[in-house]
């Protein structure tokens, strides 16, 4: 939840914050593609970065006896297709995301389960916590999950999500973007990222997208429409590659880190 030590700030103040950090970082040299945890410009970091040393652990391993199993049998065979879930058609604009997941040597990474989330067109998430009053659609529920293929490559039908307000700050609007998680190899090696849209005139505002404080990087999160990827008079083709680890890494979600 966010809070204000008085009124909402206005976007003016955001805007002028980001760009605060954004020269220190610069000036620094840059900091890699990982998010500042405790970036003031997004307000609930402030209540919820780590503020004391790591807790060092006797077996590391041991977290992975109590995580999550995954396998093959657990993907269904309409859970890449997220127009497909219900009886009826969701609304919006129907788009094909596609990628490959690699690791820091550019090697594809094989049966690795893709999770993602995002709002409906409307912008709105098929979740009781959501009040933004945008329309639910009942033919869409917005979640999806797929294992990558020999090559490292992914593929989910979905509809392009709508942009919808957060209150974060005064007339604050989140770009659209799709929600990612990748488990790599183990439990503990989850990324979780976001994926958003070419030319989208709110990424400027957006406190989320700027924490990522390299240009390089946050360009890493942007997916780039390829035409060839476009299925004629059904959907739009994205391309988007995640590289999970590297130099060339892409920057993990500072909602989830």
């Amino acid at each position: 939840m966010t809070t204000y030590d008085t009124e909402p700030p206005t976007q003016e103040r955001i805007s002028a914050e980001i760009a605060a950090v954004h020269r220190a970082a610069a000036e620094a040299g840059g900091r890699g593609p990982h998010p500042l945890r405790d970036f003031a410009p997004y307000r609930s970091t402030r209540l919820r970065h780590p503020r004391q040393p790591l807790v060092l652990v006797d077996d590391p391993d041991a977290a992975e006896l109590h995580g999550p199993v995954f396998g093959p049998t657990d993907v269904g065979a309409h859970d890449a297709d997220l127009t497909a879930q219900h009886p009826g058609e969701p609304l919006g604009e129907r788009i094909t995301v596609t990628g490959r997941v690699l690791d820091r040597a550019g090697r594809p990474v094989r049966g690795q389960l893709v999770e993602v989330w995002q709002a409906n067109a409307s912008g709105r998430y098929a979740h009781p916590r959501d009040r933004h009053p945008a329309p639910l659609d009942p033919h869409f529920t917005g979640a999806g999950r797929c294992l990558t293929d020999a090559q490292g490559r992914y593929a989910f039908t979905t509809v392009r999500p709508g942009a919808y307000p957060w209150r974060n700050h005064d007339n604050a609007w989140r770009p659209a973007h799709i929600h990612f998680s990748l488990f790599g190899t183990a439990f503990t090696q989850r990324l979780v990222t976001q994926m958003y849209f070419p030319g989208d005139p709110l990424f400027p505002y957006d406190p989320i997208l700027q924490s990522v404080t390299d240009p390089a990087d946050r360009a890493r999160l942007v997916a780039a429409y390829d035409h060839q990827l476009s299925v004629p008079e059904y959907s739009l083709g994205y391309r988007w590659d995640i590289v999970l680890d590297g130099p060339g890494a892409t920057p993990p979600d500072p909602e989830e880190s």
